[in-house]
C-alpha cells in the first residue's frame, strides 16, 4: 500500500474518533431553486461544490439553445469534469433522463379530526394571554381561524371519500378587514396567532405591490410567501393564512398625473386571489425567470386578513355622521364626534370608498373589524401583563447577571403617559424604555455586587437615579 493510501485512512482529529459524513446529515441544495434533493430529485454535482437538479439544468440548456437540448444525448457531449459518483453509470455512457420525478418522504401526514380543531374561546384564550384589550378583534379573528380548520376537515374528509351525502354544501371563507390606528395591534395579533396555531400564516406588505411589468413585488408573490412558509407543500399552502398589512396604502390616488400603479391596479389585481383562482407562483424566489420552478397554487381555500392604518378616515366618518341632522331637536353638534376615542366603529363602505378603496374590493372583503386607540390604562396593562411584556424581557436580561429588576407602578404611568404623548401606540413603549433602560444596562455590568435596581418615576422625569441595592 502507497503512503498516499495511508494518508488517506488517517484521521487529523485523532486515531479513536471517526469523522461523520456530510451525506448522512445533510442534503444537496439546487444552486438555482434552492429545492433539497428530497424535493427536487437527484442532483448532478458540478465544479465548486454547485449542485444542480434536473429541471433548473434542462432550463439553462434551453435558454441558450435555440432548439433545446435534450438530457437523454449528454453521453455525446464530451465529459465536463462533473462529479458524478452517485449515479450508477460511467461517464462516457452516462445517461440522465430530461425529468425525474421528486423523491417524496414517506411520512403520514396526520388526519384531521374534530377534535383537533381548537375553538373559538380556546384560541381567543390564548390570544389574551398575549394581546391586551381589541376583544372584538380577537373574537373575529378566533371564529374565521375556527372556519378555516373546519374546512380542511371537510377537505381532509372528501380526499379520504368519507364525504357526507350533504358534503355538496360548500363552506366559502370570510376574507377579513382589520382596521385601527398606528401601534394599536393588528400586525401583533396575526404575529402571535401564527405562533399559537399550526397553520401557514404568511405576512406580506402591500406597500412593495406593483402592477404587472413595474419595478416591485407582483401579485403572486404573496402566494409565494405561503408556499414557503408550507415548506413548498402545495395542499397545506392551500389551507393557510395570508395577512396583508398596510393595505391602506393600494388606495386610489387622488389629483394625480401619472400611472397609478400601486395603488388601484394592485386592488384590481388583488380581486382574483381574495376570491379565489389558480395562480402560478415560483417556488424559492419572489421573481419569474426561466431558471425558476413554477408551482400551481389555489387560492379558494387560502383566508386573507388585510389591514392598515387608514389615516384621515375619521375626519372621513365624522363628515358623515354630521350631515345626518343639521337642525332641529335631533341635529347633531359639530363637536359631537371630536372627542370620540372609538369614532373608527362606526365606519361603513360608503367611508371606505370615499377613502380610496374600490367598490368590488371591499366586497370580498366581507368581515370588517375595528381596533381601539390605546388609552393609558391599557398601556399599563401592556407593559406588564401580557407573557412576552416589555418588561418581563428586561426583567428576563437582567436576571442572566443575577440583578433583580423592579418597576415602579408611578413609573410605568409615567411611561404610559408619555407613549400617549407621542401618538404611536404600543410601539412608543419600546422606545421610550429604550432610552431609559440605556444607562442601567450599560453601568449593571461595572459592578458585580450589585443586587437589585428598582426603576422610579423621578428617575424618569430625570429628578434623579434608579434606586440601587448591594447584595447582602
Amino acid at each position: 500500500m502507497s503512503d498516499k493510501d495511508n494518508n488517506q485512512d488517517v484521521n487529523p482529529s485523532g486515531p479513536d474518533i471517526e469523522e461523520p459524513k456530510d451525506d448522512e446529515h445533510y442534503e444537496k441544495v439546487c444552486y438555482m431553486c434552492r429545492r433539497p434533493e428530497s424535493k427536487a430529485g437527484q442532483m448532478i454535482s458540478m465544479p465548486g461544490g454547485m449542485n444542480l437538479c434536473h429541471d433548473c439544468m434542462q432550463k439553462a440548456f434551453d435558454s441558450v439553445t435555440k432548439g433545446g437540448m435534450d438530457f437523454s444525448k449528454l453521453g455525446n457531449i464530451p465529459y465536463m469534469n462533473m462529479n458524478l459518483s452517485d449515479l450508477n453509470t460511467t461517464p462516457p455512457a452516462m445517461e440522465i433522463p430530461k425529468k425525474q420525478k421528486i423523491k417524496k418522504k414517506t411520512q403520514e401526514q396526520p388526519v384531521l379530526t374534530m377534535k383537533d380543531i381548537p375553538a373559538p374561546h380556546i384560541i381567543k384564550s390564548r390570544l389574551d394571554e398575549y394581546v391586551i384589550g381589541q376583544e372584538k378583534a380577537k373574537k373575529v379573528v378566533a371564529v374565521a381561524v375556527y372556519n378555516h380548520y373546519k374546512r380542511a376537515f371537510l377537505d381532509n374528509r372528501s380526499a379520504q371519500g368519507d364525504a357526507a351525502p350533504d358534503e355538496d354544501i360548500v363552506i366559502e371563507k370570510s376574507n377579513i378587514l382589520m382596521i385601527g390606528p398606528t401601534g394599536s395591534g393588528k400586525t401583533y395579533l396575526v404575529k402571535t396567532l401564527a405562533r399559537l396555531l399550526d397553520v401557514p400564516l404568511a405576512i406580506a406588505d402591500a406597500t412593495s405591490l406593483t402592477e404587472a411589468g413595474y419595478i416591485g413585488d407582483d401579485i403572486e408573490s404573496v402566494v409565494s410567501k405561503l408556499l414557503a412558509a408550507a415548506d413548498n407543500d402545495v395542499e397545506r399552502a392551500q389551507r393557510g393564512i395570508i395577512f396583508i398589512d398596510e393595505i391602506d396604502k393600494i388606495a386610489k390616488k387622488k389629483q394625480t398625473n401619472t400611472r397609478d400603479v400601486s395603488g388601484e391596479s394592485v386592488q384590481q389585481e388583488l380581486l382574483k386571489l381574495l376570491e379565489g383562482s389558480t395562480v402560478e407562483v415560483p417556488v424559492g424566489s419572489n421573481q419569474k425567470n426561466a431558471m425558476t420552478p413554477m408551482a400551481t397554487v389555489n387560492t379558494d381555500n387560502i383566508l386573507f386578513i388585510c389591514g392598515g392604518a387608514f389615516p384621515d378616515l375619521e375626519e372621513i366618518i365624522k363628515e358623515r355622521l354630521k350631515k345626518k341632522s343639521s337642525m332641529g331637536f335631533g341635529s347633531v353638534l359639530k363637536d359631537t364626534y371630536d372627542n370620540d376615542p372609538d369614532i373608527l366603529k362606526h365606519v361603513t363602505n360608503e367611508d371606505l370608498r370615499a377613502f380610496g378603496m374600490i367598490p368590488e374590493f371591499l366586497g370580498r372583503l366581507p368581515v370588517t373589524v375595528t381596533l381601539q386607540g390605546l388609552t393609558e390604562d391599557m398601556m399599563v396593562r401592556i407593559l406588564k401583563e401580557p407573557k412576552n411584556a416589555i418588561t418581563k424581557q428586561y426583567e428576563k436580561l437582567l436576571s442572566m447577571d443575577e440583578v433583580k429588576l423592579v418597576f415602579e407602578d408611578d413609573a410605568l404611568r409615567w411611561i404610559a403617559e408619555e407613549a400617549g404623548k407621542r401618538g404611536t401606540g404600543a410601539r412608543a413603549l419600546r422606545a421610550i424604555l429604550e432610552e431609559f433602560m440605556l444607562d442601567i444596562m450599560y453601568e449593571i455590568p461595572k459592578d458585580s455586587n450589585i443586587g437589585s435596581v428598582v426603576v422610579t418615576r423621578p428617575y424618569l422625569e430625570k429628578n434623579g437615579g434608579p434606586l440601587i441595592q448591594m447584595r447582602g
